[in-house]
């Protein structure tokens, strides 16, 4: 669909620089070739970042549009300036075969207001014991390249080898939620400390997440494989980063917006909203984390938006969901934990958030320069824009938002997907 073309004027790059921008045919156009007539977008005091990329939401559909729908999803994340999400597999049916992976990438032309990439499924039906269709998914028309039993370990070293060989022959990627089930188990849902022990909760120990980074790092080295390792959260799984890059092993990683705001302290009093796997830690893990984003040891920040209806959150702590919402809120946690505490720059954040993961899941289209000829995605941000956050106050269908009630930076002004503006303020 063609939509008429818009010139931005008085916008500023990550590096400062002034850039009048010209959105024309889905593409960055000459903007003193704009007509007469053009729609014009006064952008004066604002950043101009390109369209930020997901690597980890949970869009929810098929199976349980109650809590999360294409439409809705990509819609919470066009208002958190994402003009691209990668959707995970573990929806019902499970994102295991190309007729899966196809149906999603169609349900994102359809309904979508950000691209929808589809991920598929390492193992089939996330059960971890036999490997999914990953040649075919990765050869079907959604063109799968990242792979994930997120919720989910892959545990079994024999099997995660061979995902691994499989997919270093498209250029494919593993991306690992970390948790050793032996160590984790289904009723660890606490970081494992002081608190989880006053308050009775299965404590979710650091090492049950950095001994499985530890190991897969060498399962990549060993097959010369594309590791990716989601929402890390401790500080061992840091160290574990750092020795494996320093060797030159192809891992990437990426960190939440709550892991980096957020500590244990928040579960107690057993709010199941701040609820999610893997668990919220201590401040030491935070700075840590922290740390990591700013010096490129992570190397991108994902949501893990987890949407959640009410009859799934509304349980005592150790029975309800694991999850949080994120798509809306990323940006301005991101502008509160990093750049406004000096750990990162505008610049740092278009690269933590768009360039990386776009690199990270191969999409072309995705994470490119704001300059004539490249596609046509980009944010405008208020970097001085703050709000109280209202968990009523989302374009997802779900509430389950734990920054609720806390004052934030609120940067995001518009978005354009395409040259297609999906939100504006």
């Amino acid at each position: 669909m063609t939509h008429p073309p818009v010139l931005i004027t008085g916008a500023r790059l990550p590096d400062g620089q002034p850039r009048d921008l010209l959105l024309e045919g889905g593409r960055f156009a000459d903007p003193t070739s704009a007509p007469a007539d053009v729609r014009r977008v006064d952008a004066d005091g604002l950043l101009a970042l390109p369209g930020l990329v997901d690597l980890h939401t949970h869009l929810r559909e098929p199976g349980r549009e109650d809590a999360e729908t294409v439409r809705t999803g990509t819609l919470a994340a066009a208002r958190g300036g994402y003009t691209a999400v990668l959707a995970m597999a573990n929806t019902s049916p499970v994102t295991d075969t190309a007729e899966a992976a196809e149906h999603v990438a169609a349900l994102g032309r359809r309904d979508g207001c950000a691209q929808v990439v589809p991920v598929g499924a390492v193992t089939k039906g996330l059960a971890g014991e036999e490997l999914a269709e990953l040649g075919l998914m990765a050869r079907s028309a959604a063109g799968v390249r990242v792979f994930s039993d997120d919720g989910h370990c892959v545990h079994d070293s024999r099997l995660m080898r061979r995902a691994l060989e499989y997919v270093r022959a498209f250029d494919g990627v593993i991306a690992q939620h970390a948790q050793d089930p032996r160590l984790a188990g289904p009723d660890a849902c606490c970081h494992e400390g002081e608190i989880s022990g006053r308050l009775g909760l299965g404590g979710w120990p650091a090492v049950a997440e950095s001994t499985i980074v530890a190991r897969d790092v060498q399962l990549a080295r060993l097959t010369g494989s594309r590791l990716h390792v989601c929402h890390v959260s401790t500080a061992e799984t840091v160290e574990v980063l750092h020795w494996a890059k320093g060797l030159g092993i192809a891992v990437t990683a990426e960190v939440t917006p709550h892991h980096l705001l957020l500590t244990t302290e928040a579960v107690t009093g057993y709010d199941p909203t701040f609820k999610v796997n893997p668990p919220l830690r201590p401040d030491e893990h935070v700075t840590a984390l922290r740390q990591a984003l700013a010096d490129g040891t992570i190397d991108a920040v994902g949501t893990d938006h987890a949407p959640h209806a009410r009859h799934d959150k509304e349980h005592a702590f150790a029975d309800a969901a694991f999850g949080m919402v994120g798509l809306e809120t990323a940006l301005g946690v991101v502008a509160a934990t990093m750049v406004e505490t000096g750990l990162m720059g505008w610049e740092d954040v278009a690269v933590r958030m768009s360039t990386t993961p776009a690199r990270i899941a191969g999409l072309a289209e995705q994470g490119r320069p704001l300059a004539v000829g490249e596609p046509a995605n980009l944010v405008l941000v208020d970097p001085s824009r703050r709000t109280r956050v209202d968990a009523a106050d989302t374009l997802s269908l779900s509430r389950n938002n734990p920054y609720s009630g806390l004052e934030l930076p609120d940067p995001v002004v518009a978005t354009f997907w395409q040259g297609r503006p999906t939100f504006t303020r």
